[in-house]
């Protein structure tokens, strides 16, 4: 059984269809990946299955459907979301926002959290070396960085990662990716939405594309980086992933 299905996802701004019957999935302790170009419906549809707006189809997590939960309700049973956004809060520091990122938890107390802390930093050192910096003096990568490892403060059993490569150097790119193969390896499931398809399919075990709101192809991401129109469309010059 996956851990995220969704099955027949639609949604719709003012009558207008943004993402159209969409269904994909997601193993355990793999990466799934969406690809496709902007504009394609990528964000709204993980919006959607984070219960962000309202949408049509079903989303079944670990067996149970959850399409009628709430955002906090979905976030309790283990799904997080970093968006494109990044969604920081800039006037907190480094060690502020990571412990936000640890308050479902925050019953198990203050030893529990520096614990979980000290883990992200073993991924993100460099986050330890700006512990009490103001998140909205760092670089963009070590904002990328902190958006992540706040959302792996939650301890999350589905990590969604919208564009986690866009607007960064193309060595903070690899550092990135990096980490999200660092994540795979250690058994996170993850929902990888990129533009950089090249790297998306290179770390991922499963992907779609997504054009104009629907899948127009789907499958293991090796038979779909073999694909003419693939790599005829997607897999120009990018980042090589690790």
């Amino acid at each position: 059984m996956s851990l995220l299905e969704a099955r027949s996802v639609s949604v719709a701004y003012r009558g207008v269809r943004a993402v159209e019957a969409v269904s994909i999935a997601v193993e355990h302790g793999e990466i799934a990946s969406v690809i496709g170009p902007n504009g394609a419906g990528k964000t709204s549809l993980l919006a959607a299955l984070m219960g962000l707006i309202p949408s049509d189809g079903a989303v079944i997590f670990d067996g149970v459907d959850i399409s009628r939960l709430p955002t906090e309700a979905r976030v309790a049973r283990g799904l997080a979301l970093v968006p494109e956004s990044r969604d920081l809060f800039a006037t907190m520091t480094v060690r502020e926002n990571l412990a936000l990122g640890a308050y479902r938890h925050r019953s198990e107390g203050a030893a529990a959290r520096r614990d979980a802390m000290e883990q992200n930093f073993m991924l993100f050192p460099r986050l330890k070396e700006r512990v009490d910096q103001l998140a909205g003096t760092l670089s963009g990568g070590e904002r990328q960085m902190l958006a992540m490892a706040r959302a792996l403060m939650g301890r999350p059993r589905l990590l969604m990662l919208d564009e986690p490569s866009l607007g960064l150097a193309p060595l903070i790119v690899r550092d990135i990716f990096c980490i999200i193969a660092t994540l795979r390896d250690s058994g996170v499931s993850i929902l990888l939405v990129e533009q950089n398809a090249r790297a998306a399919l290179a770390l991922s075990a499963h992907a779609s594309v997504l054009e104009n709101g629907s899948v127009t192809l789907s499958g293991d991401s090796a038979t779909l980086s073999a694909d003419q129109r693939v790599t005829e469309l997607y897999l120009g010059a990018a980042v090589q992933a690790v």
